[in-house]
């Protein structure tokens, strides 16, 4: 259960330091800049918790898949950006991917 804490805590921090990329206007904002640096440094650092009982595909696949599904969600609220049924669609079938890989895995961690 402690590694899909970590593996969570990592996507969060993933998806706030991408979220930072328009807010550091390529990089000319400091504040920004520096923030989602750090994100996305402790974002690694939380993936390799997560990695001790879970393999690293389905941690991949957890991050990315999630990471890109929230920042899709978030941008449509955050920045107005639009969100076709296609890419609705294809959000969907990401985190369908994300359970089946976690559901079958095997990875049950055993702490």
């Amino acid at each position: 259960m402690k590694s899909y804490i970590f593996l969570s805590l990592a996507i969060i921090l993933e998806v706030f330091g991408t979220m930072l990329l328009p807010v550091s206007q390529n990089f000319t904002r400091i504040v920004p800049t520096v923030a989602l640096v750090a994100a996305y440094v402790c974002s690694f650092y939380f993936l390799t918790f997560a990695l001790k009982t879970i393999p690293i595909a389905v941690v991949y696949a957890s991050w990315a898949g999630l990471g890109v599904f929230l920042i899709a969600v978030l941008s449509k609220f955050i920045f107005d950006q639009s969100l076709s049924w296609q890419v609705i669609v294809g959000l969907v079938l990401i985190i369908l991917g994300v359970i089946l890989v976690n559901t079958f895995s095997g990875s049950h961690e055993v702490e």
